[in-house]
């Protein structure tokens, strides 16, 4: 996975870097030096990212709810 995949997965799942480092209990210096390209990106977490991000994406956003009165 390149930097800027593992960017747009981040960007399709609306996490930040932040958001991942809770989810994986890792330290964010590690998922920024990713997100930077200093480090490789796992292929376990690659794909993981990927099978994420393409369920987000298939389930879309009920758009039955825009403009909605509370």
């Amino acid at each position: 996975m390149t930097p800027e995949r593992f960017a747009q997965c981040l960007a399709s799942l609306r996490w930040t870097t932040i958001d991942l480092t809770s989810a994986l209990q890792c330290q964010l210096s590690w998922i920024e030096a990713m997100e930077s390209g200093e480090a490789e990106i796992p292929d376990d977490l690659g794909s993981w990212l990927e099978r994420l991000s393409a369920c987000h994406e298939a389930a879309g956003i009920p758009a039955c709810y825009r403009d909605a009165q509370a």
